[in-house]
């Protein structure tokens, strides 16, 4: 709580302003960046990244549910598995760790609901969003097609582990559901990644990828048996693409417009009620 301190002027003494740095706006448009190779080499990060990450969840998926199918593993079959906190422990940790593989790298997105909330936060431009986005969807589908190549006998047998809206469940709840998960994901990132934060508690930049892996985690255990939980648009279009079954694709929209409605919300949030809020109390007590 020592560096907490946002006062300025005569009194401020050896203080400045603020004890942290914002990076300036990311700008809409940058042609020039298109001539970087950090760029090129941050999107193919993107891609790898998905790609492992789709390959691992979805081959835990199709794994979970042939090892619970009693027409194939027996009577026992239920106690067989991981079971849905495996699975979710499956997205979690593998968000984990790509996160602090790449973030150095890319910033570790991995997700185009997590690209479009930086982006409506100006944190990245519209450029390396638009490749980040191409990336992650091309990167989700090789990953599913990885998995496909491998478990080719289960794949298509236990639903390729495609999103899909259960049963009971309304479309608005489904969407809903992605709406809220996706919030809470980009929500932990904006707070795990926030350079005032990061200013003030030197351990975070260390940490960031695990909340951010641990929310993940809990909005899976959460939204497992209503939609399978999706709040990554490049993981349910991976699965649809390579699944290619009718009632995945017709619930495909939800997969899209949840987590993107759910990222705006979490950059508004973050940016412009938290963050301004802030910048008030700095100027308040400045002013003191």
């Amino acid at each position: 709580m020592a560096k907490d301190i946002e006062a300025s002027g005569p009194e401020a003494g050896e203080f400045s302003a603020k004890d942290y740095t914002d990076p300036p706006p990311a700008p809409l448009i940058d042609a020039e960046e298109l001539t970087k190779w950090s760029l090129y080499r941050a999107a193919i990060a993107e891609f790898v990244a998905t790609l492992l990450f789709l390959y691992i969840t979805v081959a835990t998926v199709i794994g979970y549910k042939h090892q619970t199918d009693a027409t194939a593993s027996g009577p026992d079959a239920a106690c067989g598995g991981v079971g849905v906190l495996g699975i979710a422990w499956a997205f979690g940790g593998m968000i984990f760790i790509l996160v602090y593989c790449t973030a150095g790298i890319s910033g570790g997105h991995i997700n185009p609901a997590v690209t479009f909330g930086l982006f409506l936060a100006r944190k990245v431009s519209l450029v390396r969003a638009l490749l980040y986005i191409v990336a992650q969807c091309l990167g989700a589908i090789c990953g599913v097609g990885l998995v496909k190549g491998f478990q080719s006998a289960y794949f298509v047998r236990y639903g390729g582990g495609a999103n899909e809206l259960s049963d009971g469940y309304s479309k608005g709840t489904g969407l809903a559901a992605e709406i809220i998960g996706t919030f809470v994901l980009v929500y932990t990132v904006f707070s795990a990644t926030d350079p005032k934060r990061n200013a003030r508690d030197s351990h975070v930049p260390v940490l960031a990828p695990l909340p951010i892996g641990f929310a993940v985690f809990m909005v899976h255990v959460a939204t497992i048996p209503i939609t399978g939980t999706g709040i990554n648009p490049a993981r349910s279009l991976g699965a649809a693409v390579i699944y290619n079954n009718d009632k995945a694709w017709d619930d495909q929209w939800i997969f899209w417009v949840g987590p993107l409605i759910g990222a705006a919300i979490a950059a508004a949030y973050h940016q412009y009620v938290l963050r301004a809020s802030a910048a008030k109390l700095g100027s308040y007590r400045s002013n003191a």
